[in-house]
C-alpha cells in the first residue's frame, strides 16, 4: 500500500498478517504465535529479552523503509538529521517529535497511522524467521540485513539497500533506532495474545 503524505512525497507499507492467519501460517512452519524476546544463546541479547509466545489476531501495516529525511521534511518542514540525504532515515527524533509527525499525517484524512507496539514491531522486523533459527531479520548474516557498527562506517545509509526480511521489510535491524507505540517492560515466559 502506498499513501501520499502531506507535501506530496510517498510512503509504502507492507501487509503484516495476524499470527492466525493461514498466510502467516505459511511463513512460519505451522505457528499460530511468533517468539519475542531472544534466546540465552543469541549474540547481544539483553537480560531482559525473555523469549516468549505471542499471538497476534489482527494484522497490521507498518513502513516498509523507515521514514526517510524527504518524509519528514515534506511533513514537518524541516530536517534534524545530521547525516543529511533524501534517502536516509530521519534521525535526532524523539518519541514526541514522531507524534506530532503522525498528527499531521492523520490530518490529511487519507488513513490512520501510528507507532507500532513493541509486539507489532518485533513481530515486523523477525519476518517469520528469527525464530527459526536466524539470528537477523531474515539472515544468520548481520551484514546482508542491516547496517551496524561493523559496518556502517559510523553514519546511516540509504534505506533498503540491504536484503528485506520474509514480509518484504527492510532495515528492522541497525540503520537507526526505532520508537514503538508502548513503553518498555521486562518480558516474562508467559505466553501473551495482543500484548
Amino acid at each position: 500500500m502506498s499513501i501520499v503524505l502531506p507535501g506530496g512525497v510517498p510512503m509504502i507499507f507492507c501487509w503484516c498478517p495476524p499470527t492466525t492467519s493461514a498466510e502467516w501460517k505459511i511463513i512460519s512452519g505451522g505457528k499460530d504465535y511468533f517468539l519475542m524476546g531472544s534466546s540465552e544463546v543469541e549474540e547481544s541479547r539483553c537480560h531482559d529479552e525473555v523469549q516468549h509466545r505471542v499471538i497476534l489476531t489482527h494484522g497490521f501495516w507498518i513502513g516498509k523503509y523507515e521514514v526517510t529525511q524527504a518524509q519528514w521534511e515534506s511533513v514537518m518542514g524541516e530536517n534534524p538529521s545530521s547525516f543529511k540525504g533524501a534517502d536516509r532515515p530521519v534521525e535526532w527524533v524523539s518519541w514526541d517529535d514522531c507524534q506530532a509527525f503522525i498528527r499531521k499525517v492523520n490530518s490529511g484524512g487519507q488513513v490512520t497511522v501510528a507507532l507500532p507496539t513493541e509486539a507489532q514491531w518485533e513481530y515486523a522486523a523477525r519476518g517469520g524467521k528469527y525464530s527459526h533459527g536466524y539470528d537477523y531479520a531474515g539472515s544468520n548474516d548481520a551484514g546482508e540485513v542491516s547496517w551496524y557498527i561493523g559496518n556502517s562506517g559510523g553514519h546511516m545509509h540509504t534505506v533498503g539497500s540491504k536484503a528485506p526480511n520474509e514480509l518484504g521489510l527492510y532495515d528492522m535491524c541497525g540503520n537507526v533506532c526505532e520508537w514503538c507505540s508502548d513503553w518498555f517492560d521486562f518480558y516474562t515466559s508467559e505466553a501473551q495474545t495482543d500484548p
